[in-house]
């Protein structure tokens, strides 16, 4: 992606997946990586990753750990655990809030 991006999902957001092989599963953002487009979300798109014997896991091998996944495959869920778009207006202090565009919510 060129240039700055302004994402809707930020991290630690409740997700859910609207494409791919872990569709309609959700979770909790982990990580975003704006320059990409992507974020890590817990539970979703394991991969296999071999590994060296380190101080963290001793005697290496196979572990299973979530890789990233495209934003646009994501949708934020609103307090009733549904997916929703997001929208943005200025709250009474002057700054943007986020809001669910299906219940008039802000999301925190």
């Amino acid at each position: 992606m060129l240039g700055k991006v302004k994402l809707k999902i930020k991290k630690g957001d409740n997700v859910t997946v609207l494409a791919g092989d872990d569709k309609g599963k959700k979770g909790r953002v982990l990580e975003v990586i704006t320059d990409k487009g992507r974020a890590i979300v817990e539970g979703v798109n394991m991969v296999s990753k071999h590994t060296k014997p380190n101080a963290k896991h001793p005697q290496g091998g196979i572990i299973k750990q979530e890789a990233a996944i495209n934003i646009s495959n994501l949708m934020v869920n609103d307090s009733n655990g549904t997916p929703t778009r997001i929208g943005r207006r200025v709250g009474e202090n002057g700054k943007l809030i986020r809001y669910a565009k299906t219940t008039g919510e802000e999301i925190k």
